[in-house]
């Protein structure tokens, strides 16, 4: 199947570097431990600043995690036994910002792109990626938008997004959460990367069950659009071998 908005060709063709627009490879891993996914972004950092691999956006659904970002002392879990008798682990990262959650229910994007494209900008990279968010949740009638001096994508009062990156070598990992339906309950265990505000979803604000198969299409062509990619899918997972990872939908 295709993705709206995103190249078709096989994935071989982003080694050749044809005329048109930069390509990058995107892939859906389906649901993951967050662990794999952290090594594999390194690996995948790594590769891509030496040149042995393209630029790679991958999707994925985490099972329960806690993350940190490198600003985060802990103090944004405030009751840590929580956690633990709820079976949700925590994971220190190299990514900026503070603490967050990921689960079910959230599409979380892990762009490996080589920043030289956009002169080594990393602000500018930062709200390119708010953008791609805010131009997704508006396919599906949210109006969303930014809050000056805290990152990731707002609607009103509470986030629905949460951003964080790291570069190194001039290639960046991490990237954002979207939260499309998870179980906001999960967000009580911290405080959101260090606010001290509501936390949403796409599925409460609109009042009805949201597809993920139909936002990360969506994700991908407007992260494709923001960054002027050629994205061309990918279906075999680094992750499981050979057997065979989950299919890309076209969104209803």
């Amino acid at each position: 199947m295709t993705w709206p908005g995103i190249a078709t060709e096989s994935a071989s063709a982003v080694a050749q570097g044809a005329g048109g627009a930069r390509r990058a490879v995107v892939e859906w891993l389906g649901r993951r431990p967050y662990a794999p996914l952290l090594e594999r972004q390194r690996a995948l950092q790594q590769q891509v600043a030496a040149g042995e691999a393209p630029d790679t956006l991958l999707l994925v659904e985490h099972d329960p995690v806690v993350t940190l970002g490198r600003r985060e002392d802990r103090a944004g879990i405030p009751v840590p036994e929580a956690l633990a008798r709820a079976g949700i682990a925590v994971v220190p990262t190299e990514r900026g910002g503070n603490v967050t959650y990921h689960g079910p229910g959230q599409l979380v994007a892990y762009p490996i792109l080589d920043l030289r494209a956009l002169d080594e900008d990393v602000v500018r990279f930062m709200r390119s990626l708010e953008e791609s968010i805010i131009r997704t949740v508006g396919d599906f009638g949210i109006a969303a938008g930014r809050r000056r001096g805290y990152p990731g994508v707002w609607v009103e009062e509470a986030k629905i997004a949460a951003v964080g990156v790291a570069v190194k070598r001039r290639v960046t990992m991490h990237g954002f959460a979207l939260n499309v339906a998870p179980d906001l309950a999960h967000f009580s265990f911290i405080n959101p990367c260090g606010l001290g505000r509501e936390v949403t979803s796409m599925a409460m604000v609109l009042g009805r069950p949201v597809p993920l198969a139909n936002v990360r299409a969506r994700t991908a062509a407007r992260f494709a659009e923001v960054y002027a990619l050629d994205l061309i899918p990918v279906t075999r997972s680094a992750l499981v071998g050979a057997a065979e990872s989950d299919s890309v939908p076209a969104p209803a």
